[in-house]
């Protein structure tokens, strides 16, 4: 599946799939079918004519730019895709024609193909997560004793590992999908609500039509529907939202790292990747600034999503219709990240010697504090702290006291604490 030139930036061919246009149609002849099935089941309508709606929904089948355009005019495809799907099944059987989209409403239709959709998308992303965990665990175990540069507010602060910064990045990325998945769980939910979230349609029968549906679309059964309140799909957003600002301050640190007045580490390259269609010479940070893009859209998408669940009465007045790209847009810039970065990942070049040799340009200043904390017992802190800010100003460096410009002896809890990270302690 082709990912359309304007969302070049934006998209991966993976989702671009999931959210093609013959995907989401077949996403909603799917509830259609399977409400067909499910209503049969309990003798709301006769068992025969599901068969010929079943047959009937399938997406290639249909025009989709008619029923991009009617659906314009309708303010919901749902309406022009009942008129359609009845038209067809029509003509295979007059009956059963009569019996589409039998006691359901629009908006039970597309949200619930949403939740169809966003199952599918839920596999494309993990699988990329997990090649993101693997690839920062091997970087974090193999340079755990890498010493480097740490940097506060972009300067020069005592040094650190690499490894505990690859542990870092692991245990923030592991976090953030933990949330996902667990939001993913929670927003995976059938909906089926009728004209206004009572199936009186269905009389008596809607709870089991309601049962019988969740069956047939492998999706949980709420306690009733939620077409009127959208925080479980909020929550969701939200979580993929976190997520990808984590992904985004991991590329931010290795496109800062990548600099070449830094020049510690690399993204990988080649196959067009990093070029720049003037300069040669260059090898741009590509992948981190993807993710950074999908993490500075995120935010003003996930707004608009928290300020439409603020809806009128049973269903909302033009919130709920601007979902669907809200939440195309935020999983598209979650996939985008994700693939990024299990790129960057697995292809990280670490240049060690750059690292020390970033760390020792500093000729010892990092050390101040290690230089206040070893004269301290024997002239107080206050003096020790006045003796080597006196050094530095006079001499541009400490103290030269014993031991004290070895970075290895200076690294505290470091390697514990990636540890730590590593196995997911909180």
């Amino acid at each position: 599946m082709f990912t359309r030139l304007i969302e070049s930036l934006a998209a991966t061919e993976a989702l671009s799939g999931v959210f093609s246009d013959h995907s989401v149609l077949q996403a909603m002849l799917d509830f259609e079918a399977a409400l067909a099935r499910a209503e049969a089941r309990c003798a709301v309508i006769p068992e025969r004519v599901a068969a010929p709606i079943t047959d009937a929904a399938r997406a290639e089948d249909f025009d989709i730019a008619e029923l991009t355009r009617l659906s314009l005019r309708a303010g919901t495809p749902a309406i022009p895709l009942v008129k359609m799907l009845t038209a067809r099944v029509g003509a295979i059987d007059p009956e059963a024609g009569g019996f589409v989209h039998w006691g359901a409403t629009s908006q039970d239709v597309t949200d619930t193909a949403l939740m169809l959709l966003l199952r599918q998308c839920r596999h494309i992303l993990q699988a990329d997560h997990e090649r993101i965990l693997a690839a920062l665990r091997r970087l974090s175990n193999d340079h755990a004793a890498t010493v480097m540069l740490g940097r506060t507010l972009l300067q020069p602060a005592p040094p650190v590992t690499f490894g505990l910064k690859a542990a870092g990045w692991c245990a923030a990325v592991r976090r953030g999908w933990e949330r996902v998945s667990s939001r993913f769980d929670e927003a995976l939910y059938l909906q089926f609500g009728g004209a206004s979230g009572t199936l009186a349609a269905l009389e008596s029968r809607g709870l089991a039509v309601s049962e019988a549906l969740a069956i047939e679309l492998d999706l949980k059964l709420p306690d009733g529907p939620w077409h009127g309140h959208r925080d479980r799909l909020g929550a969701l957003m939200a979580a993929l939202s976190i997520y990808i600002a984590s992904l985004g301050k991991m590329a931010l640190d290795i496109a800062l790292l990548m600099q070449f007045e830094v020049g510690e580490v690399a993204e990988p390259g080649g196959d067009g990747r990093g070029g720049s269609s003037t300069m040669p010479h260059k090898r741009n940070p590509t992948a981190c600034m993807l993710t950074l893009a999908s993490a500075k859209r995120v935010p003003g998408l996930l707004a608009d999503f928290v300020g439409g669940m603020i809806g009128e009465h049973e269903r909302a007045l033009g919130a709920w219709q601007a979902e669907w790209p809200l939440v195309h847009g935020i999983v598209q810039s979650a996939g985008v990240a994700v693939q990024s970065m299990a790129e960057v990942a697995e292809g990280l070049t670490v240049d060690a010697a750059r690292m020390r040799a970033n760390l020792e340009s500093t000729q010892g200043t990092i050390f101040a504090e290690r230089a206040v904390m070893m004269l301290a017992p024997s002239m107080g802190r206050d003096a020790a702290r006045r003796t080597v800010e006196d050094a530095l100003r006079d001499a541009g460096a400490p103290p030269d006291l014993p031991g004290l410009h070895t970075p290895e002896e200076y690294l505290g809890s470091a390697e514990e604490f990636r540890r730590r990270l590593l196995q997911g302690d909180k």
